[in-house]
């Protein structure tokens, strides 16, 4: 096994996996007719994908620990394209929720390849490996855009699955082929009751973040969810404090290093999907608006592929400031950098140009936080842990883009204009969430404590 071949192919890895996550949003507007459902039933396609992510990517992670981390990735990558083949032969709205569900539960894949890098990679190489397998989460979700729009504009959208599911074999075969299984292994057996409690809990947490545009938010569905999501975490998390074995160690959790950390992580992830949201929808809108770009779904894609290419090329780059500066003070300047980039961009909205400056300079700072914060949990977690501590990471960001979806979705709905289409105010309005965001995610990374751990490993990344 050589790293240099390792490294590439379990971020290519990442990559495909989270192309899952956006893969149908260039068709979004048109499932109601390609499925012959209601539009309300068509965002259970979306919903299923974003629940079933979430519960798998801390029970993989657990299960990775406890039996091998390789194993874990093939078994992801097997569920992901059985998945993209049960969407791919069907048209109705029940299997292909069932094929969405599927696929999302191969977001554990991320997590573990970050496993899969401590335990295998040398220190002078981990840096910027780990940066460039935390930024695939990213990076997935930007190419994605393109390469869909340009498929759903020439050929039948069910070859949007086929292609998912070759790109899933490939990277089952890669995996099969050239990465080694991880030694490290924790103590103990798989916490069933923990792993039921905890996806229950999600679930019910999760649901109604994602409908609550449709349901109200002070629905009595959608209060009466998260009460019962309360309830149900809260319960969770005494079972978990009685194990000597739980599926996550909340002891561990709760150490300043890890929550601060965990905390930061959800404000990046609402940060990103808001341009995700927000640039492709007003690059799109007819200038007859006065503020709406005009431009073709193809085009509006490409516009936002840099935003997951100037993540990647930030890997590199992430592991040279942090080897100075340590992974905290990485964070902070992607922190920084990525709330005065929605700042300008109340003022850069007026030209496609405009955008494209814009998602490079928001790129490069969600590339540098999203590659800080799997160093600062690697190095505040037991080797032990770091599966199960990176797929709980994955799940903060999962959160903060759930919770981002639903405030930006809520305030474009209820700001559009006379035609119901969104307004520039509801724009900028989900622009300021972002910063707003930033700011919360910047307290917590400057409270994150330093740790000796991560300095030892800095110091290593710049000999």
């Amino acid at each position: 096994m050589t790293t240099k071949i390792l490294v590439p192919v379990l971020a290519f890895t990442g990559v495909v996996v989270a192309v899952m996550q956006t893969l149908l949003v260039p068709v979004l507007k048109d499932l109601p007719q390609l499925l012959d459902t209601a539009p309300g039933n068509t965002s259970w396609v979306i919903t299923s994908t974003l629940l079933s992510g979430a519960v798998a990517t801390p029970v993989t992670g657990r299960l990775g620990d406890l039996y091998g981390k390789r194993r874990m990735l093939i078994v992801s990558l097997a569920v992901m394209v059985a998945g993209s083949l049960v969407s791919a032969l069907t048209s109705d709205l029940i299997p292909m929720i069932t094929g969405r569900a599927l696929q999302g539960l191969a977001m554990g894949a991320i997590p573990l390849g970050i496993g899969l890098m401590r335990d295998l990679l040398p220190e002078e190489e981990l840096g910027s490996a780990m940066a460039l397998m935390s930024s695939s989460l990213g990076v997935g979700g930007s190419l994605a855009l393109p390469a869909a729009a340009l498929v759903a504009q020439h050929a039948d959208w069910h070859v949007l699955f086929y292609g998912a599911a070759g790109l899933g074999a490939v990277c089952t075969v890669l995996t099969i082929v050239v990465v080694p299984e991880s030694p490290a292994r924790a103590r103990g057996s798989f916490d069933v009751l923990g792993a039921i409690g905890l996806s229950a809990g999600l679930v019910l947490f999760l649901l109604p973040v994602s409908r609550a545009g449709d349901w109200g938010w002070t629905s009595g569905r959608t209060l009466g969810l998260f009460a019962a999501a309360a309830v149900v975490l809260a319960l969770w998390a005494v079972l978990e404090l009685r194990l000597a074995a739980p599926l996550v160690d909340l002891r561990t959790t709760v150490r300043p290093a890890v929550l601060l950390t965990n905390l930061a992580s959800i404000a990046v992830g609402a940060s990103f999907l808001v341009v995700s949201l927000v640039l492709p929808q007003l690059l799109q809108l007819p200038k007859v608006t006065g503020y709406g770009l005009g431009q073709p779904m193809v085009v509006a894609g490409l516009l936002m592929t840099p935003l997951g290419l100037t993540m990647m090329g930030t890997a590199p780059v992430h592991a040279r400031l942090s080897a100075r500066y340590g992974p905290k003070g990485t964070l902070i300047l992607g922190m920084v950098i990525i709330a005065a980039g929605y700042g300008a961009g109340l003022g850069l909205l007026s030209a496609p140009w405009q955008s494209l400056v814009l998602v490079v300079v928001l790129g490069a700072g969600i590339g540098l936080a999203y590659s800080s914060l799997p160093a600062l949990i690697v190095a505040a977690v037991p080797v032990s842990e770091t599966g199960a501590a990176n797929g709980l990471n994955t799940l903060m960001r999962s959160i903060g883009a759930a919770l981002s979806s639903a405030v930006v979705g809520a305030v474009l709905t209820s700001t559009a204009n006379e035609s119901m289409l969104p307004s520039l105010q509801g724009f900028r309005l989900s622009f300021l969430f972002a910063a707003g965001a930033m700011a919360v995610g910047l307290v917590a990374a400057v409270l994150l404590p330093k740790s000796r751990q991560a300095s030892k490993r800095e110091r290593a990344l710049s000999m």
